[in-house]
C-alpha cells in the first residue's frame, strides 16, 4: 500500500499481493466466503471450468451449443453457489434454495448437452419439457444476472420479454403481433439467438480465457509491476502521480474487463499518491475513474467487447484491435494533458528521487511480465486466433515467471489459485452475456431493431449529427449500471443499424456505440467507476462524478471525430492518416487546456473559449479547419510565451 516518509513523499510498498487488495475486498463484499467442504467443492468446479477452457483452447472448440452449454453450466452453478440471494444472507454457507437453483440450471444445460441431436431435429416443434425448461432457464438467467451485477440489466431483459409477449399493446412502430410464452421460451432456450447466442458464445470461447490470463498475470505480480513502472516513468515529470494513474489504468485496462475493478485496483495506489502530491480529492478520484473507464476501449481486450464486435461484424479480431488503437490513444492522451495542465495551474511539486521506484530496478524485476502481453499482441498480428494467442501467452507467462523474483514465480499453488480466481472472475461476464442473449433474442424475434432504426431516422429527420446525438444519449442511458460487454451488445444491436443506414461505416457505428456506453461509467447519476474511485479518495461522489465527466471530455469528442474522419481508424492512405491523427491530437490538447484553464500559463477567457470551441470546429475534416486549428494554437502559444517573458522580467 501507500506509506509516508518523514517528508510526506509517497512510496510504493514491495508486497506483490497488495495491488489486488482493494479489488479482492470489493469481490468479497458481493460473494460468499466459504470454508470447509463447500469451499473445496466450489474450488473444484472453478478448476474444472478453467481446465475445460484450456483444453478446448489447445485441441479445438466444441460445436457451438456444446461449448456454450458446458460453459454456462460451470458459470451458472458457480454463480448460484457464490452469490447469495440478498446482502443480508450469511456468507459463510450456501443456502438450500441456492443448491436448488444451481441444480436446476445444471439440469437445463445437461438437457441440451445430452439431447441436442433430438432437439435440433424437431426445431420449430417444441415439446412441453422444452417450454417448461425454457421458462425455468429464463428465470434463472435473470436471477443470476441480478445477483451478480444488480438490477439494471435484468430490468432491461424483463422489459424486453414483456415487449415480446404483449407486442399488440405497444403503439406505433413499436407494435407487433406478440409471441406467446410457448413460442418465446423455447426460442430463447434452444436457439443460438437467445441465451446461448453470440454473446455467450464469445464468453465461452474468448472472454473466459482472457479473464483467466488476467488472473495469471495478477498472481504473478503484474498489478504492482504496472503501477511501479508507471510511477518510475512519470514520477519526476509535472503532475507525475496523476500521469502514473493514467498509465497504470491503461496498462491494467489491457487485461481488465471492468472499469470498476480497474479503478479500485490502480486507485488503491495512485489516488493516495495524487492526494499527497497536492491534487484535490475530487480530481484524484476523477482521473482514476476516467482513465480506468478508458481501459474498456483500450486494445487488445477492450472490456471483452472487441471479441463480440468481431463476431457481429464478421471481421478478424486483429482488425478491431488496429482500428481502435488511435481513438483509445487519443482518449488517454487527453486525460494525460488534463493532468499536466491541472498540475501546472496549481503548481504541484514533483516526486523526490529517493521516494520513487527506479526504472532499471522495476524492469529488472518485472520485465518478464511484459513478454506474455507482447507475445499476445504479436500472435494476434500474425493471424493466430485469439484463443490460440492467449493460450500460448498464458503458457509463456508461467514459464518466464521463474526468471523473476521468487515471490512472483508461478508455483503450483499460485497456478491453482489463478485457475480458481480466473473462473470466479469470469462468472459476472458470463451472466451478463447470457442475460444479454435474452434481449438479443427479443430483438431478433420481434424486429424491434428495425423499428428503433426507423425511430432514430424519423426523429433526426435524416440529419446525421442529430442521429449521432440521439444515439449518444441512448447509449449512455442503456450503459448506466450495465457491464461493458452487455451495454455494447444492447446499444450496437439497436442503434448501429440506424447509423449505418445514414452512411456511417458499420465499424464506426459499432465503435461509436461502445464509446458512449462505456462513458456511462463516468456520467452521473449512475457513474459506477467514479463512485468506486470516490470511495478510495474519500471525496464527494457527485462532485467527483462531474469532475470525472469533465476529465473524460475527449471521450465525448473522439467518437464524432472517427465517424467523420475514418482515417483515425487507420483506414485510407498514409498521408491522410497522418494528417487526421495530427489534427486529432491538437484537438484533444486544446480541449484539455481549455477545460483546465492552463496552457503554458493561465489562459484568459478568450483563449480558454477558443481552445474549448476549436476541437468541435474540426470534427469534420477539412484543410481550412486544420489550418485554423494550427493557427489558433500557435497564436495562443506565442502570446503565452510573451507573457511569460514579461513575467520573468
Amino acid at each position: 500500500m501507500v506509506t509516508e516518509d518523514r517528508n510526506n513523499d509517497p512510496k510504493i510498498s514491495s508486497s506483490p499481493d497488495e495491488s489486488n487488495k482493494t479489488k479482492i475486498l470489493e469481490v468479497e463484499s458481493k460473494t460468499r466466503q466459504l470454508k470447509g467442504w463447500q469451499w473445496w467443492l466450489v474450488a473444484g468446479i472453478a478448476i474444472s471450468a478453467s481446465l475445460f477452457h484450456l483444453y478446448t483452447a489447445l485441441y479445438g472448440l466444441l460445436p457451438a451449443m456444446y461449448q456454450r452449454g458446458v460453459h454456462w453450466m460451470f458459470m451458472g452453478v458457480l454463480l448460484f453457489l457464490l452469490y447469495p440471494i440478498s446482502k443480508g444472507r450469511p456468507k459463510d454457507k450456501i443456502d438450500i434454495w441456492d443448491w436448488c437453483f444451481a441444480i436446476l440450471l445444471a439440469i437445463g444445460c445437461l438437457n441440451i448437452l445430452i439431447n441436442w441431436d433430438a432437439i435440433s431435429q424437431r426445431e420449430g416443434m417444441p415439446t412441453s419439457s422444452d417450454i417448461y425448461l425454457g421458462v425455468m432457464m429464463i428465470i434463472l438467467v435473470i436471477e443470476g444476472a441480478r445477483r451478480s451485477m444488480g438490477w439494471p440489466l435484468p430490468i432491461v431483459a424483463i422489459f424486453a420479454l414483456i415487449y415480446a409477449l404483449f407486442g399488440p399493446y405497444f403503439p406505433g412502430l413499436l407494435g407487433h403481433g406478440g409471441f406467446p410464452l410457448k413460442e418465446l421460451a423455447p426460442f430463447e432456450y434452444l436457439r443460438t439467438d437467445g441465451i446461448f447466442g453470440v454473446p455467450l458464445g464469445v464468453s465461452a470461447s474468448f472472454i473466459f480465457l482472457f479473464v483467466l490470463f488476467g488472473a495469471f498475470l495478477s498472481s504473478s505480480g503484474a498489478g504492482k509491476f504496472f503501477i511501479d513502472l508507471a510511477v518510475a516513468l512519470t514520477g519526476r515529470s509535472q503532475g507525475g502521480p496523476g500521469k502514473a494513474a493514467v498509465i497504470a489504468s491503461g496498462l491494467m485496462g489491457t487485461v481488465s474487463g471492468s472499469s470498476v475493478a480497474n479503478a479500485v485496483t490502480t486507485g488503491a495506489f495512485t489516488i493516495p499518491l495524487m492526494k499527497q502530491s497536492g491534487y484535490k480529492n475530487e480530481f484524484a478520484g476523477a482521473v482514476v475513474a476516467a482513465a480506468s473507464t478508458g481501459g474498456q476501449v483500450m486494445p487488445p481486450v477492450m472490456g471483452a467487447a472487441a471479441f463480440i464486435m468481431a463476431q457481429f461484424l464478421g471481421v478478424a479480431y486483429w482488425e478491431i484491435v488496429v482500428a481502435a488503437a488511435v481513438p483509445a490513444t487519443l482518449y488517454f492522451a487527453s486525460i494525460w494533458f488534463m493532468v499536466h495542465f491541472r498540475s501546472g495551474r496549481i503548481g504541484l511539486r514533483k516526486f523526490s528521487a529517493e521516494n520513487m521506484p527506479k526504472l532499471k530496478i522495476v524492469l529488472k524485476e518485472g520485465w518478464h511480465l511484459l513478454l506474455p502481453i507482447v507475445t499476445l499482441v504479436v500472435f494476434l498480428a500474425l493471424g493466430y486466433s485469439p484463443v490460440k494467442a492467449v493460450f500460448w501467452s498464458l503458457v509463456l507467462l508461467v514459464v518466464v515467471s521463474w526468471g523473476g523474483k521468487k515471490e512472483y514465480r508461478m508455483t503450483p499453488k499460485r497456478i491453482v489459485d489463478a485457475l480458481i480466481n480466473g473462473a470466479i472472475g469470469a462468472v459476472e461476464v458470463a451472466a451478463a452475456c447470457a442475460c444479454s442473449g435474452l434481449i438479443i433474442g427479443v430483438i431478433g424475434i420481434t424486429g424491434v431493431g428495425l423499428a428503433f432504426s426507423s425511430f432514430v431516422l424519423s426523429l433526426s429527420h435524416g440529419i446525421l449529427p442529430f442521429a449521432l446525438i440521439l444515439t449518444m444519449i441512448g447509449s449512455i442511458i442503456l450503459g448506466m449500471g450495465v457491464p461493458t460487454t452487455a451495454q455494447y451488445i444492447i446499444t450496437s444491436t439497436l442503434a448501429a443499424p440506424a447509423l449505418a443506414q445514414m452512411g456511417v461505416p458499420m465499424f464506426s457505428a459499432h465503435l461509436f456505440c461502445l464509446y458512449f456506453g462505456v462513458l456511462a461509467d463516468v456520467t452521473p447519476p449512475v457513474a459506477l467507476a467514479t463512485y468506486a474511485a470516490s470511495g478510495i479518495a474519500k471525496s464527494n461522489p457527485m462532485k467527483t462524478g462531474f469532475t470525472a465527466l469533465a476529465t473524460a471530455a475527449a471521450g465525448f469528442l473522439v467518437p464524432y471525430m472517427f465517424v467523420y474522419n475514418p482515417y483515425l481508424l487507420l483506414k485510407g492512405d498514409i498521408l491522410h492518416i497522418i494528417l487526421g491523427c495530427v489534427t486529432a491530437i491538437l484537438a484533444v490538447i486544446a480541449l484539455s487546456a481549455g477545460i483546465q484553464g492552463h496552457f503554458l500559463s493561465k489562459l484568459n477567457i478568450v483563449e480558454r473559449l477558443a481552445f474549448i470551441v476549436l476541437p468541435f470546429a474540426i470534427i469534420y475534416p477539412s484543410l481550412l479547419a486544420n489550418l485554423l486549428a494550427v493557427t489558433v494554437i500557435a497564436v495562443v502559444f506565442l502570446l503565452q510565451k510573451v507573457r511569460l517573458k514579461q513575467y520573468v522580467v
